[in-house]
């Protein structure tokens, strides 16, 4: 079974700032990847064939074009199929920040996306695409997170240990 997400927002703002952010996803200096969520963290630095993921979702970079793309491929201990990536779309004066997961699953693995994996995934990508437009154009509109999300992550949190709810 597959399913798909895309995340986007457009900004007015240099595409070299936009790069920027994209380059430094799971750096020591990383601005776009939301604080209080699982770190992305890999076994290098982000290049074609790095591995890791971000909490118990596992993958490696598939490829990589600096201040462009960086496109991963989920591991199947996973237990999800596909891809997902970043991307970063010059259009004139403004910038598009991309983000799109492109998976499959058996049964179990698309009950378990639907169920939870995907409202976490849109939460960590509403807090992702805020701290883009922070860092591309001062303002920023933190979005709310759902009951549901406060009640997963804090689910997680005694499970996994970690932050909070906010």
């Amino acid at each position: 079974m597959r399913f798909t997400s895309i995340h986007e927002c457009r900004f007015a703002a240099p595409v070299q700032r936009a790069s920027e952010l994209l380059d430094g996803l799971s750096s020591e200096e990383d601005r776009l990847w939301p604080h209080g969520w699982p770190e992305q963290r890999f076994d290098g630095p982000l290049a074609v064939g790095a591995t890791g993921g971000h909490g118990p979702i596992r993958y490696s970079v598939e490829a990589y074009e600096p201040g462009r793309l960086v496109s991963y491929r989920f591991l199947p201990a996973t237990g999800f199929g596909g891809r997902h990536w970043f991307e970063v779309v010059p259009l004139g004066q403004e910038v598009l920040f991309r983000h799109v997961v492109h998976g499959r699953a058996g049964l179990g693995g698309w009950l378990l996306w639907h169920g939870m994996v995907r409202w976490l995934h849109d939460a960590l990508l509403r807090d992702a695409l805020d701290n883009a437009r922070r860092e591309l154009t001062g303002c920023s509109r933190p979005t709310r997170w759902s009951p549901w999300v406060r009640v997963l992550r804090g689910a997680a949190v005694r499970f996994l240990g970690g932050p909070a709810a906010r």
